[in-house]
């Protein structure tokens, strides 16, 4: 997934790769992406996925987040279906420039991931003051 322009041949790799892997369209791990303010904040659900199995980096402008959960089955159980993910799984979104990689952070509560990306200060908006020419009168006083 993509938050601005992109080459169409790595995305459709990685849309094929997605489906292969089974994990096309966010199945397995569903997301939001919100403008909050001057930050994108993603919001991720992972029921049953402890903090310490998920992962999160943030590499030329790539945002990874990764998690692991294990099945906990019974010995002698006998699994009818199964659609929860089991194992790792992870999905990729690709960042805007402005985002100021050094102040990312991520919460993690009752089963949802929020990771905030922050606008970077170089990025924000600023007023620049423009100086006045000296008039000819001002010169020859």
């Amino acid at each position: 997934m993509l938050l601005e322009r992109f080459d169409p041949f790595l995305a459709e790799f990685d849309r094929i790769a997605q489906r292969t892997l089974g994990t096309a369209d966010g199945v397995g791990l569903p997301m939001d992406i919100v403008k909050s303010g001057d930050d994108l904040v993603v919001h991720m659900d992972l029921p049953g996925v402890k903090s310490e199995d998920v992962k999160i980096t943030l590499e030329n402008r790539t945002l990874t987040i990764s998690a692991q959960r294990r099945a906990a089955y019974g010995q002698g159980d006998q699994v009818l279906v199964q659609e929860r993910f089991d194992g790792e799984i992870s999905r990729r979104v690709r960042v805007p420039e402005w985002v100021d990689a050094d102040a990312v952070s991520a919460d993690y509560t009752d089963g949802v991931l929020s990771v905030r990306l922050p606008l970077a200060e170089r990025a924000k908006p600023r007023t620049i003051s423009v100086n006045g020419a000296t008039t000819q009168a001002e010169i020859e006083s």
